[in-house]
């Protein structure tokens, strides 16, 4: 019988979609169809990443999406729901593919070819790319491809996608499979299966109306939880009652309905594969294994896994922070630049440089932390060794509902939340993901250090002394990760309900890693962070902006200028007329103190200074001035920006650090002036420590929010913001209030 051929137009678009099992190279295999050519986005209406690319081959363009690693279709997790209704053509807005390349893994090809048997029962052209072909002959494994070609029917083509080898094979095999509608062989049903999707199919068109594929109709037959019902226009309980209705004439032939397909898959896949591999090599325990009795040992294996955390830890603290540095000179002198350059216009100065220039800072900072972060968790993923990572400290996280995967992205989140969070995509279990999202940014990241150093240096080292600050600084460190084990239990037992669920997980071999596909990676983390958060981050700096700059009162300039004269000429016994031909000239010191006076009271009258008085009494239970409110208020944004505000508004200009000793010792001698405690001194024992705690509580940084947003939506991190910034204020309220009560 002659091949039917279909001509497809040149000028239109053909969807590839790539599927496979996880750990097969199938990323890899993406990066090297696509190249620069990717964009990453989320599918519509859900919140799980989808990944597409595009490539030429002769006068053709091709859109290839990059499928999440699935075993079969059988879907549980929402990353599988999303390969059934790609598949399907089930999801909104998203067409279904025109041709599926299925990537195999050359070493276990059986196992990996269940799923593709799946996908061709429903009826798409089909490619296979046989990747790791060479680990498999290392191994001593041989595949006889012509006759593979001819059981399955459709093209196979032999690939090593870290070497970029048979990728010119694999796009003429795409283009042969499309044009000729290549369909590998279907599995054939029984007969009870085919009267349970009869009686099946009768049942939802007499009760709904309704037609389903005969693909649909065995998804619903064979998964305990499909997709497919949300297709079916009948009440779930209805659409159930059906189903098992039809499961019944399976389980009379003596077949159990849920395991019915794995046998008849395996027993069809057995015949299509008989005489096909062999293996030639000598059968000993595989280097993998020899490895895994030292790094799965119970003790030793946690010695190298801490080792190996504290290294990652460590080198993303260390190794980003020079250029971490260079970014915050470089802001620096933009903003230097750009205040002498736009002198004679203050406003536009202001946006400039306070806003527009910090705000593209606030978020490039964070730069460096994303590359060297995801540059490990690559490696780490790359060489096999994040799976055993997983398995190691499973049993630490899961009385709290969480699993072994949900440790690297809170240790990563001590350096800083953001690329903290978007490691949390390791774990497949969007519950325990998401669990483990919001309770990440509790960690102690870097922004919060220069707060606890100005604190600890101004109150706590000169009273207790050096040894009790570093003691003081080391157990800051540790206030999240104290209250996050209990949250995240509360979360998962009563907010996110996760079902106790088996940690199963397959233990990839160990491997050599592709220099270009750690650095792709790490190219592809750092351009998500600066298009997809970047861009809040950058409105919520403009905002805030906005809001210490306006309104500008036409008498403040000068109201302040007449008070500053007359103190200054009562304080150094000179006229009045001597005082203001000094402040005549713009480098004098006295015009720059007049200068931070005048940026103090402008401050004063703002939009987020008047708030800062007017909701102070919130605050006033934690024993915080509204000095303290304002700052807190405009470091929200970025928790790091409260230490230029509060220079700004004790007169110091915005340049100052934590080391600042003018901050120091004007915060040591700030008093209250009016209320209960009018005389009495601001910055106590018990107001310094709840200020740290609340800070090392509360979601004070807008990057970690927008971060939440993207890998969530945004009612989760609203969700986020609220709990933290309300536990934190409680847990400040309790420290002052009984520190009071201690110290009389």
């Amino acid at each position: 019988m002659p091949t039917a051929t279909l001509t497809i137009s040149s000028t239109r678009i053909t969807t590839v979609a790539l599927l496979g099992n996880p750990n097969t190279g199938k990323t890899s295999l993406f990066n090297r169809l696509t190249g620069l050519h990717q964009k990453v986005g989320n599918y519509p209406g859900i919140t799980v990443e989808k990944k597409q690319g595009f490539f030429h081959h002769e006068d053709r363009r091709y859109e290839l999406i990059d499928l999440p690693g699935t075993y079969s279709l059988s879907a549980t997790s929402i990353d599988e729901r999303i390969v059934i209704d790609m598949l399907s053509g089930n999801l909104n807005g998203i067409p279904r593919p025109d041709l599926v390349v299925c990537v195999l893994d050359a070493t276990n090809l059986q196992r990996n070819l269940f799923l593709t048997s799946q996908v061709a029962d429903l009826g798409l052209p089909m490619v296979f790319a046989v990747n790791l072909w060479d680990a498999a002959q290392k191994q001593g494994i041989t595949i006889d491809f012509k006759r593979l070609k001819k059981r399955f029917g459709i093209p196979v083509i032999p690939t090593i996608a870290t070497r970029g080898t048979g990728l010119s094979e694999l796009k003429r095999a795409i283009e042969e499979s499309l044009s000729h509608q290549h369909k590998s062989v279907r599995v054939r049903w029984p007969e009870p299966i085919l009267g349970a999707q009869k009686m099946l199919s009768s049942r939802l068109k007499t009760d709904a109306n309704q037609d389903l594929t005969d693909s649909e109709l065995r998804r619903l037959l064979f998964d305990t939880d499909s997709s497919v019902t949300n297709l079916v226009n009948l009440p779930r309980e209805k659409t159930e009652k059906a189903i098992e209705d039809a499961r019944q004439i399976i389980w009379k032939s003596g077949m159990n309905p849920l395991a019915a397909e794995a046998l008849i898959q395996y027993r069809h896949l057995g015949d299509q594969l008989e005489g096909i591999i062999s293996n030639k090599g000598d059968i000993r325990p595989q280097s993998s294994e020899s490895i895994d009795r030292l790094l799965l040992h119970r003790g030793w294996g946690l010695v190298f896994f801490l080792g190996m955390m504290y290294v990652v830890f460590q080198s993303v603290y260390t190794w980003a922070v020079p250029l971490m540095d260079l970014i915050q000179m470089i802001k620096g002198k933009l903003q230097e630049t750009v205040s002498k350059s736009l002198a004679s216009t203050p406003m536009l100065e202001s946006l400039v440089s306070d806003g527009i220039i910090e705000g593209v800072g606030a978020f490039l900072i964070f730069l460096p932390q994303i590359l060297v972060l995801f540059f490990f968790i690559a490696l780490l993923e790359s060489t096999g060794y994040m799976a055993r990572a997983a398995f190691l400290m499973d049993k630490l996280f899961h009385w709290c509902g969480l699993n072994g995967k949900s440790f690297v992205p809170m240790l990563s989140s001590y350096a800083c939340a953001v690329p903290g969070i978007m490691a949390a995509r390791t774990i497949e279990e969007p519950k325990s993901r998401l669990a483990t999202i919001l309770v990440a940014p509790l960690m102690s990241c870097s922004a919060r250090l220069p707060i606890y150093v100005l604190l600890i240096g101004a109150f706590v080292e000169p009273r207790y002394g050096p040894w009790w600050a570093g003691f003081t600084l080391f157990a800051m460190h540790f206030v999240g990760l104290a209250i996050a084990i209990p949250l995240v239990w509360l979360f998962t037992k009563y907010l996110i309900k996760t079902k106790p669920h088996p940690f199963v997980l397959e233990m990839p071999p160990y491997r050599v890693p592709n220099v270009r596909d750690l650095f792709w990676k790490m190219w592809e983390s750092a351009r998500e962070f600066v298009i997809r958060a970047g861009t809040v981050i950058f409105a919520i700096t403009i905002l805030v902006w906005a809001l210490l700059y306006f309104p500008r009162p036409a008498g403040v300039a000068t109201e302040t200028r007449t008070v500053f004269v007359a103190e200054k000429s009562q304080e150094l016994q000179q006229t009045p007329e001597a005082i203001k031909s000094i402040l005549d000239d713009p480098e004098s010191e006295l015009s720059r103190e007049l200068e931070k006076q005048t940026a103090r009271n402008y401050i004063n009258q703002s939009l987020m200074g008047r708030t800062g008085r007017f909701i102070q009494p919130i605050f006033a239970p934690a024993g915080f001035d509204w000095k303290l409110t304002v700052g807190i208020l405009a470091s929200f944004p970025a928790r790091e920006e409260i230490i230029p505000t509060l220079g700004v508004i004790y007169s110091l200009g915005n340049e100052i650090d934590e080391e600042s000793s003018d901050l120091r010792s004007s915060m040591a001698g700030e008093e209250w002036k009016e209320g209960p405690l009018a005389g009495r001194k601001v910055f106590t024992l018990p107001v310094v420590m709840a200020i740290m705690v609340f800070f090392a509580l509360c979601s004070q940084c807008g990057s970690t929010l927008a971060i939440i947003s993207k890998e969530t939506n945004w009612s989760w991190a609203l969700f986020c913001f609220t709990y933290m910034t309300a536990l934190a204020w409680l847990c400040a309220v309790t420290i002052f209030q009984v520190g009071m009560l201690i110290s009389g």
